[in-house]
């Protein structure tokens, strides 16, 4: 802790010389003795709850709490990277890990495969989704978090690991030895055909080699007899800047612009244009987004709106206009800091939210429509800055029937499809009946399952409070049990009325067992409505031109 002090006291001289030997405005020199003075508290500070706190300090957890502490005041996206955590933020923007090639999460207490990857390690080795990891080289998993449990998964490629499995269904208990490989996490989980002349590519992530998969999924396409094109970047959250600028440039002539960085530092003021010559400039294109379309997703369908070459049809985009580099720190730490707000070609900034104000309640600033700015894309059309990407074409949200949400979020769906995908063999084609809901309903009684809405649940809330107040309570106590025998539903009931909406999150489950990752895409092509209505103006170029403005 003396070290650590000598050296917080000797990055404070520096500091100070600094200012003595550079000029400085009154401002800065006020910031400055405001920093050295506040470092020093800091540092003395930690001195002394290490050396004088009633029990052992933890002294890197309280470290990180506090830096954490201090960033969260700031925005989401400036993050102090520790050494031990480098790793998992270079898996994040290469796409590549030495590991097993599977998801995976904890679930009640239980560390689960959720999907192994098409040809990796952990597929080749016969894991199934739905397997429990019991063990791995000997440690157990029950009660470590999802961070923990992938830690030991990786490794050096060549490696051996071995991992003690067990078959929920069968109850059968097995060891693995799995050899760990580098895994490559595809950006285009999925490319295809929808009719003979649309293709479809889905583009999940923007980390090194995103722009490169798309090209080739356009090469393959248009080998297939495509001649339209659907980029789907829904649930896209972004990444690579340069992959975003790559993306655009396969669709727009070389040397234009396709974003711009405006920060406190001048030296982050810069534009970037497009380099190469384009891929395509013709092919009629769709965009989907919805409101988890972030960031680079955000330049993408945002330059290919202002320079009127592509549609946008889905929900307003997540409204992520900021720029985060990483800086170096000591001993191999790194800092994630947001430095500038980007612009997109017609010169509006999609930020939605300004993390420097708060509003009297304490929560978030975002800003309202009233206050958006126009802007024009070349062709004229009117388009908003301030609040994500609005799409051409609207297609409000699918909200999940409330039973429909908790059977999902609450593993009911998966739990069930790796039940009976253990006792079925499964086809390419995936077409659940209505004996298979009567199936599910005898399944979910079997484990006692209870499920009350959330109009129970505020009527149980208000009786608790009511129970505080026994006077007030007995007034009306027979209300409300009567109030609460009108409400309470039998699930049986309600999953029968949604059975469409269950059956569908059934098949969509039991896909994954088939085609992986690529599941999510080929599930829903039939009931997609951002898909259908791409289909539709794709085919129709009269009505495609008219929403681009176009008087071709």
């Amino acid at each position: 802790m003396n070290f650590m002090h000598s050296c917080m006291r000797a990055s404070l001289l520096g500091l100070v010389l600094w200012y003595a030997f550079f000029p400085a405005t009154a401002q800065q020199k006020d910031n400055a003795f405001e920093i050295a003075k506040n470092l020093d508290i800091f540092a003395t500070l930690f001195k002394e709850v290490n050396t004088y706190y009633v029990d052992e300090v933890n002294v890197n957890r309280l470290m990180q709490k506090a830096i954490d502490a201090m960033l969260s005041d700031l925005d989401p996206y400036t993050n102090y990277i520790s050494e031990d955590r480098i790793e998992d933020y270079r898996t994040m923007t290469t796409g590549r890990y030495a590991g097993i090639g599977a998801t995976i999460r904890t679930q009640e207490g239980k560390c689960v495969i959720v999907l192994p990857y098409s040809g990796s390690p952990a597929q080749k080795a016969g894991l199934k989704i739905g397997d429990q990891i019991v063990a791995i080289n000997g440690v157990p998993t029950e009660g470590k978090n999802s961070d923990e449990v992938s830690t030991l998964l990786k490794g050096q490629s060549g490696t051996s690991v071995e991992l003690e499995i067990l078959r929920p269904v069968t109850g059968e208990r097995k060891t693995i030895s799995i050899t760990r490989e580098e895994i490559r996490v595809s950006n285009v989980p999925y490319f295809g055909m929808l009719n003979k002349q649309v293709g479809y590519i889905q583009l999940s992530d923007f980390t090194m080699g995103a722009s490169e998969e798309v090209r080739a999924a356009m090469d393959s396409l248009k080998k297939a007899g495509a001649r339209a094109f659907i980029l789907d970047l829904r649930n896209n959250p972004g990444g690579l800047l340069s992959e975003a600028i790559n993306v655009v440039n396969l669709f727009i002539p070389k040397s234009e612009l396709v974003v711009s960085t405006k920060g406190k530092i001048s030296e982050w003021n810069k534009e970037y244009f497009t380099l190469n010559a384009p891929y395509d400039l013709e092919s009629p294109l769709a965009i989907l987004v919805n409101n988890r379309s972030a960031s680079a997703s955000e330049i993408v369908a945002g330059a290919l709106q202002d320079y009127d070459r592509a549609i946008l049809i889905g929900q307003r985009t997540f409204g992520k206009g900021l720029v985060q580099v990483t800086r170096p720190l000591s001993y191999n730490a790194q800092l994630k800091i947001t430095i500038a707000k980007y612009y997109i070609p017609s010169g509006r900034c999609i930020q939605a939210i300004d993390y420097s104000v708060h509003n009297a309640d304490g929560s978030l600033y975002r800003i309202p429509d009233s206050l958006r700015r126009s802007f024009k894309t070349r062709a004229g059309r009117v388009v908003f800055d301030g609040a994500g990407l609005e799409p051409d074409i609207v297609i409000p949200v699918d909200t999940l029937p409330e039973i429909c949400n908790y059977l999902l979020q609450n593993y009911y769906i998966f739990n069930y499809g790796v039940d009976y995908a253990a006792r079925h063999t499964l086809g390419q084609e995936i077409k659940l009946t209505s004996a298979v809901l009567e199936e599910f309903i005898a399944w979910l009684e079997k484990r006692k399952f209870r499920y009350t809405t959330s109009h129970e649940e505020y009527v149980s809330i208000l009786e608790n409070q009511l129970k505080e107040a026994p006077e007030i309570y007995a007034s009306v106590a027979s209300d409300l049990k009567s109030l609460k025998s009108k409400l309470q539903t039998d699930y049986r009931q309600l999953i029968a009325k949604h059975k469409d909406c269950v059956l569908e999150l059934i098949e969509d489950e039991l896909y994954k067992h088939v085609y992986f990752e690529k599941a999510e895409a080929l599930a829903s092509f039939d009931t997609d409505r951002e898909v259908q209505k791409a289909l539709e103006l794709l085919t129709d170029t009269e009505k495609y031109a008219f929403i681009l403005g176009r008087s071709d």
